[in-house]
């Protein structure tokens, strides 16, 4: 075995994880390195920004419904199993894995230390072992770098092995199909297989981060982006893939914590990551700055097109897919918390991409109405974002991040009802998603509207604002915004056709109700009071 790289004083591939006879392992490689041996390999091309464009293959997106967690004495009576989360048989993990390091032998891999938690008292280090250096550049840039010297004592405390060319025999190996995404909580190991799709490799660690924090810490993880103002306030945005995390919290005038994944201690808001995994569809450097101006050497674009005869990205171009994505490191961006630590925030927002067209573009939230819609995590699936979505698709996703909790939803909702309570924080639901008639009929919330909203609510100009309440979801709607028109406030007034706004509105109120039974037991009265009342 021939070992290239700055080695760890603790990285024996073969007495820790079992890999052995490989043939050159490249520790710890520069992005120039990656970039360099990503291109000899005719795995990626670099583009005229100087960021490096590589194609991940058949899955563009995460694949759910292969995702799997062993099911063991550790997770057995824990993990909040169903369809979300998978049982797989730790022999079959094993199994499955010792045929994995087989396919592995006499390749090239690339190995990777790095940690997880801006927050030293929950710090996790992590070494990532992949078959393609991009999927290494990619770990360099979403986790949080240690420092040379810290490299030389590094002590892993998971390891994630990713080997895209492998394929599972779904017979042999109790997986659904050939591509796979697997935690060990017990092995603190996740393997991934069949698939290039880089986002596995993050979501699987937040994954990890989703049952280790709040069952072992008492800190809440979050699926949401931050952001902290001149005078040090911070401000949380939950929401799913294409609600706009990454772009509202993307705010020249707020230092950036980060965009993605967080968790919130006692008395800090720290960012898991070190960088940020942003889509790029019709991504311009008007409508978005920050997020185009990082999109330089050092940056991966995932599945994007060019505009022919150059190496100019186009960023309209789906030919590929609509979840055409960049991740960079967090430095990318000038105006940054560094440590990616904040003070408990003053204002949460929970981001919804209403593709009914009938939820306010912004509304302020009572603490049942936070926690309903917390719980409920209602938004639309955005074109591109999993394997097989091709236009949005309406959805319920429970804290905002289902398919990456672990433990059952009423733990986060608990824990994040106690924060919200101790520390008396605004809470407002954002409609980034339809306006004027669902999908397909009106048109999508103008991004300088919703930036026009939020900085009115984080500047506290709509604490004593004018209400009104709409008459289904009991909502409270601003009846007017600076830079904003005072028409698309209430969103019946822009349909032409009122009595078909009522008609879905009461539609989604309907799912509302149907979606919430499940937690209903859970629930105080409070919350139930929270409901929309569906209009007969």
């Amino acid at each position: 075995m021939n070992e290239f790289g700055k080695r760890g004083s603790n990285c024996n591939l073969k007495a820790d994880i079992g890999l052995e006879n490989l043939s050159n392992v490249f520790w710890n490689l520069s992005p120039a390195e990656l970039v360099e041996d990503t291109v000899l390999l005719g795995q990626g091309v670099l583009t005229d920004t100087g960021a490096i464009a590589v194609e991940t293959g058949k899955f563009t997106g995460r694949s759910p419904q292969d995702r799997f967690i062993v099911c063991d004495d550790k997770t057995e009576s824990t993990v909040w199993w169903g369809d979300i989360n998978k049982k797989f048989d730790a022999d079959k993990f094993d199994v499955l894995y010792n045929r994995m390091k087989a396919y592995l032998i006499g390749k090239d891999m690339y190995v990777r230390d790095a940690y997880a938690c801006a927050d030293d008292n929950y710090r996790t280090n992590i070494r990532v072992v992949t078959e393609f250096p991009w999927s290494n550049m990619f770990a360099s840039n979403m986790f949080l770098r240690p420092t040379d010297e810290e490299i030389q004592n590094f002590d892993p405390s998971w390891h994630i092995v990713c080997a895209p060319g492998f394929l599972a025999d779904p017979e042999l190996d109790g997986t659904r199909q050939s591509n796979f995404a697997i935690i060990n909580f017990t092995k603190k190991m996740i393997i991934i297989g069949g698939t290039g799709y880089t986002g596995e490799i993050k979501k699987g660690i937040f994954s990890v981060l989703n049952f280790v924090l709040p069952h072992e810490h008492d800190v809440l993880s979050m699926h949401c982006s931050a952001n902290v103002g001149e005078d040090g306030d911070t401000a949380i945005f939950f929401g799913l893939s294409g609600t706009g995390k990454t772009t509202l919290s993307s705010d020249p005038n707020r230092r950036l914590i980060g965009d993605d994944e967080h968790g919130w201690a006692k008395d800090t808001v720290f960012n898991f990551e070190g960088g940020c995994y942003a889509k790029t569809i019709n991504l311009s450097e008007e409508n978005e700055p920050q997020i185009f101006n990082a999109i330089k050497f050092g940056a991966i674009l995932e599945n994007i097109g060019f505009h022919d005869g150059t190496s100019t990205p186009n960023y309209e171009d789906a030919t590929i897919t609509q979840n055409t994505r960049v991740s960079y490191p967090i430095d990318h961006i000038d105006n940054i918390m560094k440590p990616s630590v904040g003070k408990n925030p003053k204002n949460i927002f929970f981001l919804t991409c209403d593709a009914f067209g009938v939820l306010p573009p912004i509304s302020k939230l009572t603490p049942g109405q936070a926690m309903y819609h917390f719980i409920s995590g209602y938004t639309a699936k955005v074109a591109g974002t999993e394997a097989g979505i091709t236009e949005p698709q309406t959805v319920f996703s429970a804290c905002f991040g289902a398919p990456f909790l672990p433990l059952h939803p009423t733990k986060y909702a608990e824990m994040l009802g106690s924060k919200m309570a101790e520390n008396e924080v605004n809470v407002w639901l954002i409609n980034t998603g339809w306006s004027g008639g669902e999908y397909g009929t009106g048109s999508r919330i103008k991004l300088k509207y919703t930036r026009a909203m939020i900085t009115a609510a984080l500047r506290g100009e709509l604490t004593n604002a004018e209400f009104v309440t709409d008459d289904i979801f009991g909502l409270q709607m601003p009846v007017s915004c600076e830079d904003v028109p005072d028409e698309i406030l209430n969103p019946k007034n822009t349909w032409s056709d009122k009595s078909a706004y009522d008609a879905k509105a009461n539609e989604l109120a309907r799912s509302f109700v149907k979606n919430f039974q499940t937690f209903e037991s859970n629930a105080s009265e409070e919350i139930l009071e929270a409901a929309p009342k569906v209009m007969v």
